[in-house]
């Protein structure tokens, strides 16, 4: 449902909180002491915490995303009851956020699993052996955070308790591969399966190789005339089911055209091989352009809780490839000869729930994390450096972020997920010393907007770099508030001096800030940055969705 006319024009001239405001010709329009209303819900859309997009529809069923925002490669294990989730985190950190669910369709953060920066952090597995849990990591060490010639160390991180604490983490020295799966053979013995068909045996502790990476599976022969990004057989999650053993791999391409990536699955008697393909291959592809859900693969198979199936990937919204990829679930049968076959069509419509009758919570309250305990679960930083935990101090009177780097791009800043078409973000800030502070949408250091504030100057950002046209208006002090209202792609910024009106200064179309234009794989997020000489407090973090989807 697009916003109408009057209700843009409200948010655009920054009507969407109190106090009096400059109208088109510079005179103030009147105060407003409550915000405009949002537009009902459409009947396939249930607002959430401060009004997020919420998978569960409260009748039963539920409308994919299940947990929207940048939820990419999603490692899913059942664990009892419970459902854990860790998706890739690439170079924010503390990551390895874990996810916990009873329903697979509602989901809250326990907390993160690495804060040793070690690098870009890229698709994970949870496993569980003798009692103890395991997280297997695949790092890209290259600086420059790009995967030519697949520099990856693989690591392993332990806890006895998904709840952590988790162990230091531990260089398998498996090197030049990533997406790890684990699997027990039928010979007792322990093993990762990695991209590109490869699989490792490692040790009986799960902490190192045990023996030479090989090929053993030679992924699924996709038509020439598809249209993908590669053939990057990659995502492998091993499901043993009766007398077979099945392989579950993402192939096509995570990005690329819509059509690109798709979940295909070969089956063996054996954890050796040979692997047989599935003669309903691709069982999950985005078929066409026109479909709600693009490069649909990465899936990880799991038995939900009444003892049925379901497929668990990502993919990318049409439209919205700014929110990157995020998670998905569709159902699926088992055919007479023990095949699997998806159900869930083009995921457009509801579907039925796994449990109809939960009433699980779901998501964080992102006004909510200007908090330590939320620090990874919320905010991250991006490419930190070794002590960046010490940059930041959660005091009662808001987060107080010392200054690295001369701007935005080598600032780390601080970012955080968000998951809908239309959304507002609104922070109060306090500049001390010779620092400088603001408010990004952040897709990289070489890729943002936005505005950063010193006390004698006012400075914008378009495309990572500094703007002199249009200008963003005159310096409004120390104190200060910053807003961005995000229009399904058109982002506004405002500014105000301390309980001054809100004046409108930069307006930026970023739909282009995504991974087809800018490669890196990651999402575009609201931030928070302070560089220069000196502290940033950032009090009263607000955020709001604007608008239902669809």
């Amino acid at each position: 449902m697009p916003m109408n006319r009057s209700r843009r024009d409200a948010l655009l001239l920054g009507l969407a909180s109190a106090g009096a405001v400059a109208g088109p010709s510079g005179a103030a329009a009147a105060p407003r002491t409550t915000a405009p209303p949002c537009p009902a819900p459409s009947p396939t859309w249930r607002p959430g915490l401060e009004g997020q997009r919420r998978g569960d529809l409260g009748d039963g069923t539920y409308l994919n995303p299940v947990l929207s925002g940048d939820r990419p490669d999603p490692g899913v294990f059942k664990d009892g009851e419970d459902y854990y989730a860790v998706f890739t985190s690439f170079r924010y950190y503390p990551g390895a956020v874990i996810w916990r669910s009873r329903d697979l369709v509602n989901w809250t953060p326990v907390g993160p699993a690495l804060d040793r920066p070690l690098g870009s952090v890229w698709a994970m597995d949870i496993a569980k052996h003798d009692g103890r849990y395991f997280i297997y990591i695949p790092v890209l060490v290259a600086p420059d955070g790009r995967a030519e010639g697949l520099p990856f160390k693989i690591y392993v991180v332990h806890a006895a308790s998904m709840a952590g604490p988790w162990s230091p983490p531990i260089d398998m020295g498996i090197d030049g591969h990533i997406d790890p799966g684990h699997a027990m053979g039928e010979d007792g013995k322990r093993y990762l399966f990695l991209n590109d068909g490869h699989r490792v045996r490692i040790s009986d502790d799960g902490l190192s190789r045990a023996g030479e990476v090989e090929k053993v599976y030679d992924g699924w022969p996709i038509p020439e005339d598809w249209v993908i990004e590669a053939p990057a057989p990659e995502g492998p999650k091993i499901l043993r089911r009766g007398m077979w053993f099945y392989l579950f791999s993402g192939q096509g391409g995570t990005a690329g055209p819509p059509t690109s990536h798709m979940v295909v699955v070969a089956r063996s008697r054996s954890i050796h091989g040979p692997w047989e393909n599935c003669p309903h291959n691709p069982i999950v592809r985005t078929a066409g352009k026109a479909e709600p859900w693009w490069s649909r693969g990465h899936a990880t198979p799991v038995q939900g809780p009444a003892g049925d199936w379901w497929l668990v990937y990502h993919g990318y919204e049409n439209g919205f490839r700014t929110l990157g990829r995020q998670m998905l679930l569709e159902p699926f049968d088992w055919t007479p000869d023990d095949w699997p076959k998806a159900r869930g069509g083009v995921l457009a419509g509801p579907l039925p729930k796994p449990v109809p009758k939960s009433r699980e919570p779901h998501g964080l309250a992102l006004s909510d994390i200007l908090r330590r305990d939320r620090l990874g679960a919320g905010l991250q930083f991006h490419d930190p450096r070794p002590g960046y935990l010490d940059r930041a101090r959660f005091t009662p009177d808001g987060l107080v972020l010392a200054g690295q780097g001369a701007g935005p791009a080598d600032a780390s800043p601080l970012a955080f997920v968000a998951g809908d078409r239309a959304y507002e973000v609104t922070v109060d800030l306090e500049i001390v010393d010779a620092a400088m502070g603001g408010l990004l949408l952040f897709y990289d250091d070489k890729l943002f907007c936005g505005l950063g504030a010193e006390p004698e100057a006012l400075h914008a950002y378009k495309t990572g770099s500094a703007q002199s046209y249009p200008s963003p208006g005159p310096a409004v002090g120390r104190r200060l508030s910053l807003r961005v209202v995000n229009d399904e792609n058109v982002a506004t910024f405002f500014v105000r001096a301390a309980d001054a009106p809100w004046r409108k200064a930069v307006s930026y179309e970023v739909a282009g800030y995504n991974h087809n234009m800018a490669d890196g794989f990651v999402s575009l997020r609201p931030a928070l940055f302070a560089a220069g000489r000196g502290e940033v407090v950032f009090r009263k973090l607000t955020y709001r969705a604007l608008q239902p989807p669809g």
